[in-house]
């Protein structure tokens, strides 16, 4: 494995995630992905050479083998963890979308121009939605899963002592699993940290929308607020204007040319 390619690409899905992203990717990461690489070969790596029946029929060890795991426990978690995973990874790709655009058209119309994006990385418009459809694609993944293994394995998780009576076994012939014990904990380990994973999501969807529904309830409340100072200084000029204007018809009407000719030869008499 290419570590320096995993924490390229984990620090990237990091920084477009939120504060609930970042603990789930910790957590697959740490409890999930870790625990399988470096623990799972080993503690499964011989499940069906040790699988032992007692009887020696040709073939009934295969099929009772085959009739209590139908799918190998380390590739249902590989799967799980591919499918889980791939939603962060469109993220990133959509990000990266944006910045190719975003370069683009400053090539085109010089670096004055006008943005495409205040901030490409920001959760808004197409990849708020990627977002939020990559949370519950996430959500959803791990639910399917944690029902397959009970569907599956009948939530019996590694007993001591399994019978099988498929054919072309005689009777009912006795199987044991290698270790157990050993198994059934970490079956119960990955479980667990499977619905941890899915509440974090649940948090983190939770999340995005209110704080989404917090940000267009503030934008309307802003917008109203401009709206009605708009409203109230067009008012207040209107009415200045109207006061204004009954002012100077008063100084015209009460102005008159008469008077000025009458008054003209009684102050020339008082010079006189």
């Amino acid at each position: 494995m290419n570590w320096a390619f995993l924490q390229g690409l984990l620090s990237g899905v990091n920084k477009y995630s939120t504060a609930f992203g970042r603990i789930w990717l910790s957590v697959v990461f740490v409890f999930r992905l870790m625990v399988f690489l470096v623990a799972a070969e080993k503690v499964w790596g011989d499940e069906q050479k040790d699988f032992e029946c007692n009887t020696k029929e040709p073939g009934c060890t295969n099929v009772c083998y085959d009739h209590f795991f139908p799918v190998s426990y380390t590739r249902l978690w590989a799967l799980q963890l591919i499918f889980v995973t791939c939603p962060s990874l469109l993220v990133v790709l959509h990000v990266s979308y944006r910045e190719e655009r975003e370069r683009k058209h400053t090539l085109k119309y010089g670096e004055g121009c006008p943005r495409l994006y205040a901030d490409t990385g920001k959760k808004r418009g197409g990849l708020w939605w990627t977002y939020f459809f990559s949370l519950l694609f996430k959500l959803s993944v791990d639910a399917v899963f944690i029902f397959l293994v009970f569907y599956i394995y009948e939530a019996k998780f590694f007993p001591l002592l399994v019978k099988c009576t498929e054919a072309p076994c005689p009777n009912v012939v006795d199987c044991y699993i290698v270790r157990p014990t050993e198994k059934r904990i970490f079956m119960v380990f990955m479980v667990v940290t499977s619905f941890i994973c899915i509440l974090l999501t649940l948090f983190e969807i939770f999340y995005l929308i209110g704080k989404r529904c917090y940000e267009c309830c503030t934008s309307n409340r802003h917008k109203q607020e401009n709206h009605l100072a708009l409203v109230t200084l067009s008012a207040i000029k209107q009415n200045e204007d109207n006061l204004k204007e009954p002012v100077l018809l008063r100084k015209v009407e009460d102005h008159n040319p008469s008077d000025d000719a009458n008054s003209a030869p009684a102050y020339s008499v008082a010079i006189s």
